[in-house]
């Protein structure tokens, strides 16, 4: 059984919810959108968890909706000057990491993740330095510092193949920030791993009990499900994978009827991929329990139209910026996962 570290606050003060726009002034603020984007040389790049809107939006304008890894590609090979990064503050981080020279905007700062806040640097270089003989293992879901700790960065889609070329050099680990996703990791490598006890509020709240209800009213369907899961989740999946592999298996597995756990901005790209398939978000309550976010992240619903609008307006308070020693640690991190990526002729994608 894996060690743990000290549990750090999970109860995080969640945003207010985004003022509600009128259609027409979604039409306005979109069609002043589209004109910015074109006038700045900006690309919006937005994550699967954003609002429907949003994604429909990077679409059309000739943008990208991808996970925060692609999401940075992207933004790294696009000849866009400006990028306009519509997800949460790590992957604005991430973007600026990867791609330096360029203005990076975000268009709410302060859109940030429970794993991110609950994996605080200070904290977690203290846990490091209690275990010198570990490789510090983090998942891209951590600030810049975090990274820059780390030895390596993964993504839930490589994490596995990381953790098994470690432990196949008989490296102990330290991982972090999400115990559940460790866990599962753990569970499928049995490498030695001492784990951050951090979470996902939004897949943390998935219940097995009300799943296995659902399941029942629904026997036909597949239950997708990532693995920032709790374990009792998982163990009732026909799929467990990342963003772009739960994406993939909804559109070939032959079920037409589908219940996914994981956040429901996702729905917007897989009703595009299985036009002709049901889709049920998983139950985050359930037998007297309530749920906090209720399957959407109340951090990405802050990446809204008029915010979008607002950084292009005027950069002040929304560019993001990165020690560039900071950066430089972080830099060697993500780019030993793309080396081994490349090595192993993997395709990179997949974390929340």
């Amino acid at each position: 059984m894996s060690k743990l570290s000290p549990l750090v606050g999970s109860d995080y003060p969640f945003p207010p919810k985004p003022i509600v726009l009128s259609t027409q002034e979604k039409t306005d603020y979109k069609a002043k959108i589209k004109q910015l984007l074109i006038e700045k040389d900006a690309v919006l790049v937005a994550h699967y968890y954003t609002d429907p809107e949003i994604q429909a939006l990077a679409e059309e304008t000739g943008g990208y909706v991808a996970d925060s890894l692609e999401m940075a590609r992207f933004g790294r090979d696009h000849k866009a000057k400006t990028l306009i990064i519509a997800g949460v503050r790590f992957m604005g981080e991430t973007a600026k990491i990867l791609t330096p020279n360029k203005t990076v905007l975000m268009p709410e700062l302060e859109a940030t993740c429970s794993l991110d806040v609950g994996c605080p640097i200070e904290s977690f270089s203290d846990f490091c330095d209690q275990h010198p003989d570990r490789t510090v293992v983090v998942y891209a879901n951590t600030s810049a510092a975090v990274k820059a700790r780390a030895d390596w960065v993964v993504t839930s889609s490589i994490a596995l193949e990381i953790v098994e070329h470690l432990d196949s050099e008989d490296k102990k680990i330290i991982w972090g920030p999400d115990r559940h996703l460790g866990s599962y990791i753990e569970k499928q490598t049995k490498a030695d791993m001492i784990m951050w006890q951090g979470d996902c509020i939004v897949h943390d709240e998935f219940k097995a009990v009300a799943l296995r209800d659902m399941k029942a009213l629904y026997p036909d369907a597949a239950i997708l499900v990532h693995p920032e899961s709790p374990q009792s989740v998982v163990e009732l999946a026909d799929v467990v994978g990342s963003t772009s592999q739960l994406i993939n298996a909804a559109k070939t597995l032959p079920n037409k009827q589908l219940i996914v756990a994981t956040d429901t901005g996702i729905f917007y790209k897989m009703q595009q991929v299985c036009p002709d398939k049901e889709i049920f978000a998983a139950p985050t309550a359930g037998e007297g329990a309530t749920c906090r976010s209720c399957a959407h992240c109340p951090w990405m619903a802050m990446n809204g139209l008029k915010a979008i609008y607002n950084a292009l307006t005027d950069a002040t308070g929304h560019e993001v910026d990165v020690d560039e020693n900071v950066a430089k640690g972080a830099l060697v991190s993500l780019d030993r996962m793309l080396d081994f990526a490349a090595e192993q002729q993997l395709k990179v994608k997949g974390n929340a």
